[in-house]
This record gives C-alpha cells, sequence and structure tokens, in this order.
C-alpha cells in the first residue's frame, strides 16, 4: 500500500487553509476593496459630473447619455490594460502587475478631483476626464484577473471558490465603500455644496487609498505556482494570449459568458441602479436611493462568500444556475415594484444584491479553465474583452431603451438570469461543475 505524503496531500488541495493563506486573502481583498472604490467612485456621482463637465443647456438625458459614455470608456479600455499586464504576469510574475495596478489608478483617481469644469476651460473638460477614465480602465484591467489568479495560486484548489467569493466580496466591499462615502456627502452637505465643490472629496480621498493600497501590497509574496514554473522554466514560450486564443477557445468562451452573467449582475444592479431609481420615471430622492443601494451591497458581500463556499462544497454548476434563477426573479419583483411604492424597497432590493453574490463564483468558474502557464492571459482576455462588450455597452443601450421600455433593465437581467442557468447545466452535464484549476 502506497503511503500518501503531505506534499502529496498539498498537491491535491487538501491542506487546510493556514495564515499565511488568510493575510494573502485579507491584503488581496483590502487592496481591491481600495482600488475598484476608486473605479466606481465615478458612477455615484454620475448626475453631478454630467451637469459640471458638459454644456447646461444639453437636455438632461442627452447629458446622461454622455455621461454613461465616458463611464463605459474605463471599460473598454479594460482589454488593452488587462491583456499588456497579464502578459507580463504570465512571464514576469504577477505581484509586480498587482502592484503596478494600484498606481494606474490612484493617480488618475486624484486627478479626476482637481480638474476644472467645463465652465472654467470648456471642451477640454469632458476630454481631461475621458482620458483619466481610460486610464481607470487599463487599471483595473489588470487588477481583477490579476487579484484572483494570484490569491487562487495560493490557496488550496479545494478552496478556490471560497478564495475567489473573498476576493470577489473585498471587490464589491469597494463599490459599498463608494455607496457609504456618497450617502455620508449627501447626509453632510446640501445640493449646493456638492455641486460646487465637494464632489471632488470623493476622488482625492481615493487617490490618497491608492498609497495605502501599495505600501499593504508590499507584504505579498509571489505566488508558489509561478515560482515553480519559473524555477522549471516552463513559462510561455510564445505570447501567452496566442496561445489562449489558438489552444483555449472553450476555456474563453465560457469565461466570456460567465463574465457577461457578472455585468448584468454588477453594472445593472448595483451601479447604475442609484441614478436609475432618482429618474423621473420613478422619482426616488437621492439619499434613499443611496442608503437603499448601500444595504443590498451589504447583501452582495455576503452572497459572494456563500456563492463561492458553496461552489466548492456542490459544484459551480448547480450553484451558478441556482444563483442566476434568484437573480432573474428578485430583481423583476424589485425593479416593478419601485415604479409603484417604496414600501418593499429595501427587502427586495437586498435580496436581489444577495443573488449579485453570483459574480464571487465567476472567477471561480474562469480561472479552473486555463492551465497555469496562460492563466493570467487567458482570464484577462476573456473577462475583458466580455466586460468592455457588455459591460461598456450597457449602460449606454439601457439608458436608450428607457426612453421606449420603462422595465428595460428588468427584462435585461432577467434574460441574463436564463443565459446562467444554461451555463449551470452545461458546467453539470460537462463535469466542469467540480473541476480544479490545472497545472497547479
Amino acid at each position: 500500500m502506497t503511503t500518501r505524503t503531505h506534499d502529496d496531500a498539498i498537491e491535491s488541495g487538501e491542506r487546510r487553509l493556514n495564515r499565511q493563506d488568510a493575510k494573502t486573502l485579507a491584503l488581496s481583498a483590502l487592496g481591491g476593496a481600495l482600488e475598484f472604490y476608486d473605479f466606481v467612485i465615478f458612477v455615484f456621482f454620475a448626475t453631478v459630473v454630467g451637469a459640471l463637465f458638459f454644456p447646461a443647456d444639453m437636455p438632461d438625458w442627452l447629458r446622461l447619455v454622455q455621461t454613461f459614455g465616458i463611464f463605459a470608456a474605463g471599460y473598454l479600455a479594460r482589454p488593452l490594460g488587462g491583456i499588456v499586464m497579464a502578459h507580463f504576469g504570465d512571464l514576469l510574475g504577477r505581484k509586480r502587475m498587482f502592484m503596478f495596478s494600484i498606481l494606474l489608478m490612484s493617480v488618475p483617481t486624484l486627478i479626476m478631483g482637481l480638474l476644472p469644469t467645463y465652465a472654467s476651460i470648456g471642451i477640454a473638460a469632458p476630454l481631461l476626464l475621458l482620458l483619466m477614465r481610460v486610464c481607470q480602465g487599463a487599471a483595473i484591467g489588470g487588477e481583477a484577473p490579476g487579484a484572483w489568479v494570484f490569491v487562487t495560486e495560493h490557496v488550496p484548489s479545494r478552496h478556490i471558490g471560497l478564495a475567489c467569493g473573498t476576493l470577489s466580496m473585498g471587490l464589491v466591499l469597494g463599490i459599498l465603500i463608494g455607496s457609504v462615502v456618497a450617502s455620508l456627502l449627501s447626509a453632510t452637505f446640501s445640493d449646493q455644496q456638492i455641486h460646487d465643490w465637494a464632489w471632488r472629496l470623493p476622488f482625492i480621498f481615493g487617490g490618497l487609498l491608492g498609497l495605502v493600497t501599495l505600501y499593504l501590497r508590499r507584504y505579498l509574496h509571489e505566488t508558489p505556482v509561478f515560482a515553480e514554473m519559473q524555477a522549471r522554466k516552463t513559462l510561455a514560450a510564445e505570447l501567452p494570449v496566442k496561445k489562449v486564443i489558438t489552444e483555449h477557445r472553450g476555456a474563453v468562451v465560457l469565461s466570456m459568458l460567465v463574465t457577461w452573467v457578472l455585468t448584468g449582475a454588477i453594472v445593472v444592479t448595483v451601479l447604475m441602479m442609484p441614478t436609475l431609481l432618482q429618474s423621473p420615471s420613478i422619482g426616488i430622492d437621492r439619499a434613499t436611493a443611496l442608503n437603499a443601494n448601500t444595504i443590498a451591497l451589504v447583501f452582495t458581500l455576503i452572497g459572494c462568500v456563500v456563492s463561492g463556499r458553496m461552489g466548492d462544497r456542490f459544484g459551480d454548476g448547480p450553484v451558478f444556475s441556482l444563483f442566476s434563477f434568484g437573480l432573474g426573479v428578485s430583481f423583476i419583483f424589485f425593479f416593478v415594484s419601485v415604479h409603484y411604492t417604496t414600501e418593499y424597497l429595501v427587502p427586495l432590493y437586498a435580496l436581489s444584491g444577495f443573488f449579485v453574490g453570483i459574480v464571487g463564483l465567476v472567477p471561480a468558474i474562469a480561472v479552473k479553465s486555463f492551465p497555469a502557464e496562460v492563466r493570467f492571459s487567458g482570464l484577462s482576455f476573456s473577462y475583458n474583452v466580455a466586460y468592455a462588450i457588455f459591460g461598456g455597452a450597457t449602460p449606454l443601450a439601457l439608458s436608450l431603451a428607457l426612453a421606449r421600455w420603462s422595465y428595460a433593465p428588468a427584462y435585461y437581467v432577467a434574460l441574463l438570469g436564463v443565459l446562467g442557468m444554461l451555463i449551470g447545466i452545461y458546467l453539470i452535464y460537462s463535469g466542469a461543475s467540480r473541476g480544479s484549476a490545472e497545472s497547479r
């Protein structure tokens, strides 16, 4: 009879999470929260930014479309930034790119808080805002995939779902921090004060947080998987993204589809909703909309960890189907009801927020699809291209669709719920539901 060694147990993912794993997860999640705050704070002040950076005589609907257009530009820049950083992450190391993305995010955020408005410099104001948003998009393009790869290559393979869920919780925490900051500003300053100068504070605060994040990540170590590949000289011999496209098309398609579901959950249900709730067709005041969004985000934090842990326990397929169904149904009830009454605003939004926690399972499915030597490039390419297409186009498309269909966001999220259930069924019957990352 063969006796299994400790190394065998580690390689198969049977060891428990240790203190170093917990430290890596905590620092990665906290750093991701601070960086993601920088990226999303823009959307919480979209109405104010639109009024300040575009002509005063522009129609409200066109100003909203243009503002969300600049927001979308950040998503469109993600693939280029993600592919470049992932390329060097697969060749030079995960940690180096993990650090660089912080710098590329924090400086533009700080500059955005200091930019002169349209009244001061005319058309140059929105152009400079657009440039800073593009830099932010390039940074976040490398941050999220890099963070997911970083943590999953540190923890045992049987805890990949929990690791991705915890890190996704950190990214959502960044959105929550943005929502809390926006709520505090609304409670502390008058609308006129926010319009005049207070809107700048969250951006300046975010830029300074970037320096804190950079300092925190000094304490992280290169992943054992990359260090081993480097020692064995098994790094990709050609362009990693070329190998991804030519040899791993199935993994790319799967990763892009689950990312599409993720974009609907985050962009529509979380990021756009405070602005949509304040629209004339619904008419909820700013403070109430932001407070409800904050509560929903708290439940999303819980949902991220629950979905990731359940994926480890029951398989990715069944859990992805369950959360997709829950997201589609709960959001329909929530969005339709707010057109008639605010009585159920908070509980229904909180329920939808919990099922937005499906985003904790998405990276676990995607990261398991690619071998280690091209994992960063594969995940980054798939995730960022899909996010650029679906995340970037969604705010613009729904803003235009709302002029004809008042329930357009609900229809869209419901459609993605059906797509998510089909993906879950595919994972179950393809045998990938309980798969783990290759070549660990």
